[in-house]
């Protein structure tokens, strides 16, 4: 099983508990970094502190989830070393997991549903990356070849 760090802004607390409940429930090692109460808050911020913790190590994998997914996912692949990609759909959340590597999913609370949000993270956590094609494609996005 995963250490999984998850994190969101204002706008998917509740998805966000929903998905730490159900990883947890599924054996996963989860890190629920917040945020806990309703007010305000920056998705930049809680992007990249969830992307710290996969960069450094301290966790295998990372979600983290705002309003569309758009923002956070952006914070996140600011931080060396991160490939995240946000998921409306199961395939998509396997894809970037087997071929592009994936350590983060980002989910919009405000475009999918608990259930198909729940649905997507099993996708993510079930999909291991294929290697040797995409192993390359990985490397240059990770800027290693031209």
């Amino acid at each position: 099983m995963a250490r999984i760090v998850l994190s969101s802004d204002h706008a998917a607390i509740d998805l966000r508990q929903a998905v730490a409940s159900y990883a947890t429930a599924k054996g996963h090692d989860v890190i629920d970094i917040g945020p806990t109460t309703p007010e305000s808050t920056h998705y930049p911020v809680h992007g990249k502190a969830a992307a710290d913790k996969v960069a450094s190590g301290d966790c295998d994998l990372g979600i983290v989830l705002c309003g569309t997914g758009q923002g956070i996912m952006m914070a996140a692949n600011k931080v060396p070393g991160i490939r995240c990609g946000v998921c409306t759909d199961t395939f998509s959340a396997a894809m970037i997991r087997a071929h592009n590597d994936a350590n983060m999913l980002a989910i919009g609370a405000r475009v999918v549903g608990e259930g198909l949000a729940l649905e997507i993270v099993d996708a993510f956590l079930g999909a291991e990356f294929e290697g040797g094609r995409h192993a390359t494609r990985v490397a240059m996005i990770e800027g290693e070849t031209a």
